[in-house]
């Protein structure tokens, strides 16, 4: 069986040579992100998630969480690898130094996520929901709260979780029916939240919870509802920690995957209310918590990314060890060598390395648009960064689920077996495509909101450079020359057609997503393996490395950049039949 080793080659090739991380570690506040420390960095992370993270994936699979009397217990060995996590510092990696933060850049600390991802998912969303709850509470929360709770939290010792989705709640907030009623300097919080990652669980004495509430004197609707911090067990003047607050789980899920992971159903108020402190201004509950979902959405975006890469390396390992059928020669081979389990494992490794160059270009223009001394600069990736966390998050994910789907295939018979363990990464991966935002909601969100309505400023200043670049990379790029045309013209029609028919530019929206995915996927690969060439041609790096970059940028241009022009033909027309339908059609 194989094992997890962190992608660190490819990692900081996309960093160091694609990304400009010299450049991100001249910015204030970044200067210790030298070349050297950066390495360290995800060497190290690597070895945590070999010697650590890995070897709880399978077993907490099988095993799962445990609810017994309102207690939630996660598998063997996951609370001591949460304590191991917490004390060498890695929750802190990216958090603000005035915390006690390491104060990493984006762009680092999204590689080391991966990793977690890659090494074990269940285990990585409990620090992927802390991140989100650290940004959202550093943005908006008072001194007090941050003086109270953010130390710990960057520690990793008080982790935080976000509460937002209701039974009668899912995608439309608007719905929300937990309850916020003024009493003193705090709120009393009573209703009940379901699918809350990691709401109650045996590896920290506090958990934070994030907790949208409709405000007492709110509006109706998404206007009135407010963010609250509440934490599991109440905090005294000193620090240390008091009475349990009125919270409890009440049960939790049992789900297709992602089994180590509790996903709690959440009470608060069951005996008055539970304590809650405002975060923020009332009423303005939704931009707050935004904060905190648009940091998770990279974050989902990362386990499409960490799931295909174990995907990939599971099915590359079986491919060479399994015999099975003739080569040419009519000699026993193993399957590796057979046309078709090659052409399955480039388009798993293809695909791996697009989601991830496209992930980590968003990390790069967060910081970018957090520490660039230029105003002007820092606006401009700001909206970038606004305009990819759809398509990070949904494009990732696809085709996370599809590249460990091939993962399966690859495996054959065996791979539909649980024990080759390639089925759980097509089972814990596939929520990801649903949670945050259904797939089709961060669709609709970039056509709607970061395509029409700002009249594709950004959409179009990333063409535009996309094909600037184009000219400069001296070798055939017709694949990439008419994606970039086809998501053009998409544009355009995006932007003439919504003001009067926003359901047909709806009804096209994942079509769109994929092309901008494949498109700015295909820039990158191909803007990786032109500086491949230049290192081979200078005698530098490691020659088979540089060689599987092109070869790699080749294939995706060849298998899925080629695809996007009949893409554009389902952005237009795919509305066509459905205009026709009626209930009574299906």
């Amino acid at each position: 069986m194989s094992t997890y080793d962190a992608p660190l080659a490819d990692q900081l090739f996309l960093m160091n040579e694609v990304l400009g991380l010299g450049e991100i570690a001249g910015f204030p506040g970044y200067e210790d992100a030298t070349p050297d420390l950066v390495s360290a960095i995800l060497e190290e992370a690597g070895k945590f998630g070999l010697e650590v993270l890995a070897p709880l994936n399978q077993p907490g699979d099988e095993q799962g969480c445990a609810f017994e009397n309102g207690v939630v217990r996660t598998p063997d060995g996951f609370a001591d690898a949460y304590a191991q996590f917490v004390e060498t510092g890695w929750n802190s990696l990216g958090a603000p130094t005035e915390y006690d933060g390491q104060g990493m850049p984006s762009l680092v600390s999204t590689a080391v996520s991966e990793i977690w991802f890659g090494a074990n998912m269940a285990f990585g969303l409990c620090p992927l929901l802390n991140q989100g709850g650290i940004e959202a509470l550093t943005a908006y929360g008072s001194d007090e709260l941050k003086a109270t709770f953010l130390p710990k939290m960057v520690s990793g010792e008080w982790p935080s979780t976000m509460n937002l989705t209701e039974s009668e709640a899912g995608s439309d907030l608007s719905q929300i029916g937990t309850k916020s009623v003024r009493d003193g300097e705090h709120y009393k919080i009573t209703g009940q939240k379901i699918f809350i990652s990691y709401g109650e669980h045996d590896m920290a004495a506090n958990i934070v919870h994030l907790v949208l509430a409709r405000s007492p004197d709110g509006p109706e609707g998404i206007k009135g509802l407010s963010l609250f911090l509440v934490p599991k067990v109440l905090v005294n003047d000193d620090g240390s920690l008091g009475e349990r607050n009125d919270l409890r789980c009440v049960s939790i899920e049992h789900k297709l995957g992602i089994k180590a992971s509790p996903t709690a159903v959440m009470s608060f108020g069951d005996d008055g209310g539970a304590i809650g402190y405002l975060i923020g201004e009332e009423n303005h509950g939704i931009k707050n918590m935004f904060t905190m979902m648009n940091n998770t959405r990279l974050s989902v975006g990362l386990q499409g990314v960490g799931v295909a890469e174990r995907a990939y390396q599971r099915a590359l390992a079986y491919a060479k060890e399994r015999v099975q059928g003739r080569d040419v020669d009519q000699s026993s081979a193993a399957i590796i060598h057979h046309p078709d389990v090659r052409r399955m494992l480039m388009a798993m490794k293809s695909q791996t390395e697009a989601t991830r160059a496209v992930a980590y270009y968003m990390a790069a223009c967060l910081d970018k648009a957090r520490h660039h001394p230029n105003e002007q600069v820092r606006q401009e990736n700001q909206a970038m960064a606004d305009l990819l966390t759809p398509v990070v998050k949904a494009w990732s994910t696809d085709t996370g689920a599809a590249v460990a789907d091939l993962g399966i295939q690859v495996h054959g018979g065996m791979g539909y077996i649980e024990e080759t363990g390639a089925a759980q990464h097509l089972r814990d991966v596939r929520v990801t495509m649903i949670y945050e935002g259904t797939n089709g909601i961060q669709a609709a969100d970039l056509v709607g909101r970061k395509v029409a309505r700002e009249n594709a400023e950004s959409i179009k200043a990333l063409i535009s450079l996309m094909k600037n670049d184009l000219e400069g990379f001296g070798s055939d790029n017709r694949h990439l020359s008419n994606a970039n045309d086809a998501l053009t013209t998409a544009t355009d029609w995006i932007i003439a057609t919504s003001p009067t028919a926003p359901q047909r530019v709806a009804a096209g929206a994942v079509h769109y997503t994929r092309i901008l995915g494949l498109t700015l996927g295909g820039w990158l690969m191909t803007k990786a393996a032109s500086r491949a060439l230049e290192l081979t041609q200078n005698g530098t790096g490691d020659p088979g490395f540089l060689e599987a970059k092109v070869l790699s940028a080749r294939f995706f241009a060849d298998q899925f950049v080629s695809q996007v022009p009949a893409l554009l033909e389902l952005v237009q027309s795919g509305a066509n039949t459905l205009e026709d339908l009626r209930d009574g059609h299906f």
